[in-house]
């Protein structure tokens, strides 16, 4: 991967990350709320890691 495809990944990773912070933060702590975070981290994560990692 070039520099511009991590940095690409980085800046992605951290939105979802602070997304995830403020819905973890403000929400209720239950079952919907944890598939939630997983549900939205495979439709992020995964379309990204067959087009950039796996080649």
């Amino acid at each position: 991967m070039t520099t511009g495809r991590w940095i690409r990944f980085a800046c992605i990773l951290g939105l979802w990350l602070f997304l995830v912070y403020i819905v973890w933060t403000r929400a209720e702590h239950n079952f919907m709320t944890l598939f939630a975070i997983v549900a939205s981290g495979i439709i992020v994560f995964v379309p990204l890691y067959k087009k950039y990692i796996r080649k």
